[in-house]
């Protein structure tokens, strides 16, 4: 049996120090701001984010559907196709349509969003590849997120407990 200083040099051994400061970078408001000035992109809301993650993974034809595309997020190429959905690409398309309409503000960003089928039609799939495939998405420089937290003057920081953008420390009138 492992004694836990083993387990510790097991687990520090796996560790990335690089990659760990790109995914927690931390400074002031204003080298945030010159981050939003060099990429606006910075300041996309969840549905673009969704979007935007979707389509970088690209698109192709369905072969013998005229009109049907298909999306390869859906395929999940990450694990080897484990989870890939087939046979839904026109509820796929409809999805990604959805995302598309919130990500440009055509309205559906303000409605609920609820996927309804029979059981075994790939619900919980969806919602566990959009889940995943955001987590992954956050950690490239594509998908990185930013928050905020409040230095104390003792030097401890205060995380916002909903992980708001910065940008909404700005009054919606100055944004």
């Amino acid at each position: 049996m492992e004694n836990g200083r083993s387990i510790l040099n097991q687990i520090s051994s796996q560790l990335n120090a690089d990659s760990f400061l790109q995914e927690h970078w931390q400074g002031s408001f204003d080298e945030y701001l010159d981050i939003v000035r060099q990429d606006p992109q910075v300041t996309r809301t969840a549905f673009q984010r969704v979007y935007d993650m979707i389509m970088s993974y690209g698109t192709y034809p369905v072969e013998g559907k005229k009109g049907l595309i298909r999306y390869r997020f859906f395929d999940d190429p990450v694990n080897d196709g484990k989870d890939g959905i087939f046979g839904l690409s026109k509820p796929l398309m409809e999805l990604v349509n959805v995302f598309k309409s919130a990500a440009l503000k055509y309205g559906s960003e303000r409605r609920v969003l609820l996927l309804h089928g029979p059981v075994g039609s790939s619900k919980s799939t969806i919602t566990r590849l959009l889940k995943q495939g955001l987590e992954r998405y956050s950690r490239t420089e594509d998908g990185a997120l930013y928050s905020f937290g409040w230095k104390e003057e003792d030097g401890t920081i205060l995380w916002d407990p909903m992980n708001g953008d910065p940008l909404q420390l700005v009054p919606l009138k100055n944004r």
